[in-house]
């Protein structure tokens, strides 16, 4: 089976929201707003300030992830979402995601990629794929969430489009 990642297609929502509550850390309300930024791209494609990718395996998709440019910045962009079905873990699809984040927000004219995830133990193993991908943290802001669960923000620097190697 052929393995790809594309841009997301109105079929593809049902899977994205799938992941999303498949991942298993993420509360009701954070799922939903997973969905309304689905809605917002489906609706606007990336005038909703948003991009979403999908690592497709035939038909199947395996993992997302959902990016944009942050507002009021130049060459600033966030990582909002990236998951990936629990049952193929491992298999280097979220880095592969992440390899194709960076490329599309090079692509954009991006610099800076930033990701904000949760300080709590079920984000251990978020923050340790962030930081083997050479993300490093970038600030620490305590009780942001609730009181005990910290943001914790990583960045990456990326070099510019005219250094990515030929596809």
């Amino acid at each position: 089976m052929s393995k790809m990642i594309v841009e997301a297609e109105e079929r593809d929502g049902p899977a994205i929201g799938n992941l999303t509550a498949a991942a298993g850390v993420f509360k009701p309300v954070e799922i939903a707003c997973v969905e309304e930024l689905w809605n917002a791209y489906r609706q606007q494609g990336e005038a909703s300030g948003y991009v979403f990718l999908v690592y497709r395996e035939g038909e199947r998709v395996l993992g997302y992830a959902c990016f944009g440019p942050h507002p009021l910045t130049e060459g600033t962009f966030d990582l909002y979402w990236i998951a990936v079905d629990p049952e193929t873990r491992g298999q280097g699809i979220a880095r592969a995601l992440m390899e194709r984040v960076e490329d599309e927000v090079r692509q954009r004219g991006g610099r800076l990629l930033v990701v904000e995830t949760s300080s709590t133990p079920d984000y251990v193993p978020a923050r340790r794929f962030y930081e083997s991908c050479g993300y490093g943290q970038e600030a620490l802001i305590h009780d942001f969430y609730a009181p005990g669960d910290d943001l914790v923000i990583y960045t990456r620097r990326l070099s510019p489009a005219s250094h990515i190697a030929a596809r």
